[in-house]
């Protein structure tokens, strides 16, 4: 009998001695976040000095703050932001290259001629860290101060009125105000700067864009925002219609910036570095600068962002066999 009670004694003894061993590992591990062993790398497939650009560079000089080490932001451009991201897809997933991107992302595989494979599986969800309206924007000598107002010029002007944009998702939306406006012209541009300088010179009669782009033309009378496409007024462009004030309801989206891993990047990377764009949202700097642009912060975990880009894609989805994307 004793020696059975030695016996249960000392496996009790062992147990909870392996059930001590992980709880003080798993403690070690939440003290001991993971943080980068050199400089950083975060990728903006797209044109420098854009609101995606300049937050992308808020949140990367918070970090580097946070983990001293270095992380540079490095834009490249080109093919609908196919460039720079093929670029994060085939670099190292340890932690040391990350992408920027947008919603347009689901939108590539729909795209005409576009071969292999979705670049969406191809990349880990690591977390959205703002979220923004667009802005409707006219050359000042454009007739109206709302898209209602835009648009019926547009319908007796004697020649098919322009739209512009830079971004695929974008597209869809002129898309669906074709559906009012047949005789519009949809111009695709490679990058906002040549779209600004169509509009200013008249060359364009309206587009959709960031509003970053927008303010100092906006500021100088020569450009002018008819439209937002949020649910609601923005606080940098309190007298401009929303969408659905507009009567423009089917126009209605946001655009939110994330940050991406290539695939294979190890799962306690991904969760610290989401934990710490979750802390640089918070940052005052980063908070003024987003409000400047118009962006809310967001800051929300890998799953959570994984939730959104799935629902994001169901939509757009469902958007282009409705309107394929020319």
């Amino acid at each position: 009998m004793n020696t059975l009670f030695r016996r249960c004694a000392f496996t009790t003894t062992v147990g909870l001695l392996a059930v001590c061993a992980g709880f003080f590992t798993s403690v070690a591990w939440a003290q001991a976040a993971w943080k980068p062993e050199r400089p950083v790398t975060i990728v903006v497939p797209y044109s420098p000095g854009g609101g995606t650009d300049v937050m992308a560079r808020q949140i990367a000089k918070v970090l580097s703050r946070r983990w001293n080490q270095a992380v540079n932001v490095e834009n490249s451009p080109g093919a609908d932001g196919l460039i720079g991201t093929r670029r994060v897809i085939e670099a190292k997933p340890d932690g040391h290259t990350f992408l920027v991107q947008l919603p347009s992302l689901m939108l590539n595989r729909h795209l005409p001629g576009f071969k292999g494979t979705d670049p969406v599986t191809q990349l880990l969800p690591v977390s959205a860290y703002s979220i923004l309206s667009g802005v409707y924007v006219t050359h000042a000598s454009i007739p109206g101060k709302t898209l209602p107002e835009v648009v019926q010029y547009c319908k007796t002007a004697s020649k098919p009125c322009t739209f512009g944009t830079t971004e695929n998702a974008a597209r869809l939306r002129l898309q669906m105000l074709a559906v009012e406006l047949p005789s519009m012209i949809v111009v695709n541009y490679k990058g906002g700067g040549q779209l600004v300088n169509d509009l200013i010179g008249n060359n364009l009669n309206i587009a959709l864009m960031g509003y970053t782009a927008v303010l100092p033309h906006m500021q100088s009378g020569q450009l002018k925002v008819v439209m937002v496409s949020g649910k609601q007024r923005t606080p940098v462009l309190p007298d401009v219609q929303s969408s659905i004030e507009a009567g423009y309801p089917q126009l209605t989206g946001e655009t939110w910036c994330g940050l991406f891993a290539p695939l294979g990047t190890p799962k306690p990377i991904i969760d610290a570095v989401a934990a710490e764009v979750r802390e640089a949202v918070k940052d005052e700097d980063v908070l003024k600068s987003f409000s400047r642009l118009g962006a809310s912060p967001i800051g929300n975990t890998p799953e959570e962002f994984a939730s959104l880009i799935r629902d994001e894609s169901i939509r757009l989805t469902e958007l282009v066999k409705r309107f394929p994307i020319q």
